[in-house]
């Protein structure tokens, strides 16, 4: 079951009993992550990235391996890592192995974008639950890696590993960009819809049908900044909880 091919064994589902279960055993596993997390400087925080990176790039890599010996190599949706949580594999390089303005922009997706990511995914996980069952390598790789997106802004800000302002939206934002271009690129060469930008998934087919022919732009407007200020207000949150 582990490594078996979709539709072969019933799929874990959403909002039901057994994702219930998930995101209540998670959350507990993330609260005592971070209780038992001792951080005695920001170069703790650096190692914890860079460690964690390196842990997810595997963990990716195993992904992409996986869909190609099941035949999902002409569908570059299934395995090519460019989508919005994506990024947390381009930003841990940032913030764990750059330095100055390249590790600054690292810092600021973690402590934004990435957090806000993985909590939506954690209550809405539909390219992981939605197709495999519970116990199964993509499964365990997404809800693994979402929580690593979690785990990673929550000791960001509680530490102040850096301290995110309004302005830094430009950081997060060039980003974004960068990823949606690279998306774009590859979605209209290979037929794919990555980052979701050319076609809607899920809630994005309502904004695909309002939106009609301007769906792509407002889909990469809206990535390069709902989820900076969603994931501002988290941090204000934390650290009035902090404080």
């Amino acid at each position: 079951m582990f490594f078996a091919k979709p539709d072969i064994y019933p799929a874990c589902g959403l909002y039901n009993l057994k994702h219930s279960i998930v995101i209540i055993v998670i959350t507990i596993l993330l609260i005592l992550s971070v209780k038992i997390t001792k951080i005695k400087n920001k170069e703790d925080i650096t190692k914890i990235i860079k460690i964690l990176t390196i842990i997810v790039w595997i963990l990716e890599i195993i992904k992409i391996i996986f869909n190609f010996i099941i035949g999902n190599i002409n569908n570059v949706n299934t395995y090519v890592p460019l989508y919005y949580c994506s990024i947390l594999l381009y930003a841990g390089i940032l913030s764990g192995f750059a330095k100055e303005k390249l590790k600054k922009i690292g810092d600021v997706f973690l402590a934004t974008g990435g957090l806000f990511a993985g909590i939506a995914f954690l209550i809405s996980p539909g390219t992981s639950l939605g197709i495999y069952p519970l116990f199964h390598f993509i499964s365990f790789q997404s809800l693994f890696y979402h929580a690593v997106m979690i785990y990673l802004g929550l000791i960001i800000v509680k530490y102040d590993y850096v301290t995110v302002k309004l302005k830094d939206i430009k950081y997060y934002s060039l980003l974004v960009f960068i990823i949606c271009l690279f998306a774009y690129i590859i979605n209209i060469n290979f037929n794919g819809n990555l980052m979701f930008i050319n076609n809607g998934f899920g809630l994005f087919i309502i904004l695909e049908k309002i939106f009609g022919n301007l769906y792509c732009i407002i889909m990469i407007i809206g990535q390069m900044t709902i989820p900076f200020f969603i994931g501002l207000i988290i941090n204000k949150i934390i650290k009035s909880l902090k404080n």
